[in-house]
């Protein structure tokens, strides 16, 4: 008897699991390969990279935490029927553990870090020359997973390529001439790869997750910082409570701009598609402004 409790209640939250995930998903029932990504980074490069020949899902919905996200009964499902599971990495992404079981034996399960450089900040794609690796990755699976389309997916890949090679050369034009380099980020360690790249210092509230311990006296050093570098804004980000870029201004004197590190995205941004280059045109403009660089 027992054993058939369990088995009717296993059976009942797998039904569970599938009607919300076609629900969550009204184009489940397509007939075109799907990829499911974890969060923004990795479906934004694969939207852009598949140019619409494939359905391409997120496990992370918007306005989500991606580092501690628990992912539903309906990801598990959506897993198993996908021709590929594309997430950045198990360190910045620990919840990605969670599903790779209920993967599919056909299932192409790939992180786009491996092979790439590691250090303190898992953000990567911070680094221009990482993404376009990670992008290049994404085509060789779409390409695998989709052989008809491998032409399309490499014209895609090129043009990508050319894309942020643009986007390279005007942060370093525009960040070439700036009157400070103090980049204070109230907010949590994502901005490493990107600041090391144009030489900019970067000073970060919390650590490696929007989890990070803000305390008093952390909140204490940092305006103590800004006082003594003569600091004219700070950089915070969606995820990040506006109480604490309000405090440390009021303190300062400091003007409040935003970064986006991408893996965050707000309903706003998801609906309208903010693909990975226009956020990060955003951040250039943010940090034009903050760091006072000449044009």
């Amino acid at each position: 008897m027992k054993k058939i409790l369990f088995l009717t209640g296993l059976g009942v939250l797998l039904l569970a699991g599938v009607c919300f995930f076609f629900r969550a998903n009204p184009t489940a029932g397509s007939k075109r390969t799907r990829v499911v990504t974890s969060g923004y980074v990795p479906y934004t490069l694969t939207k852009q990279l598949s140019g619409g020949l494939l359905e391409v899902e997120m496990l992370l919905p918007p306005n989500a935490e991606p580092h501690s996200f628990e992912p539903s009964p309906g990801s598990l499902v959506a897993v198993h029927h996908a021709a590929a599971l594309v997430y950045v990495s198990d360190r910045l992404e620990p919840w990605v553990q969670a599903v790779l079981g209920a993967a599919g034996k056909d299932t192409r399960v790939v992180s786009l870090a491996d092979g790439l450089a590691q250090t303190e900040d898992p953000h990567v794609w911070m680094d221009f020359g990482a993404v376009v690796d990670m992008a290049r990755t994404v085509v060789a699976v779409l390409t695998e997973i989709d052989p008809p389309h491998a032409a399309v997916y490499r014209d895609n890949l090129l043009r990508f390529e050319q894309e942020i090679a643009v986007l390279d050369r005007d942060f370093a034009a525009t960040l070439a001439n700036c009157q400070t380099r103090e980049m204070v980020h109230i907010g949590h360690l994502a901005f490493a790869a990107l600041a090391k790249r144009y030489n900019l210092s970067l000073r970060a509230l919390a650590g490696t997750s929007h989890d990070g311990e803000h305390s008093a006296r952390k909140l204490a050093d940092l305006v103590k910082h800004i006082r003594a570098q003569g600091v004219h804004a700070l950089f915070t980000e969606e995820a990040v409570s506006p109480r604490l870029s309000s405090a440390v201004a009021a303190e300062t004197g400091a003007e409040i701009l935003p970064l986006y590190p991408v893996e965050y995205v707000s309903k706003e941004d998801f609906n309208q598609g903010v693909s990975y280059s226009q956020f990060m045109r955003r951040n250039l403009e943010s940090l034009q402004k903050g760091l006072k660089c000449q044009p």
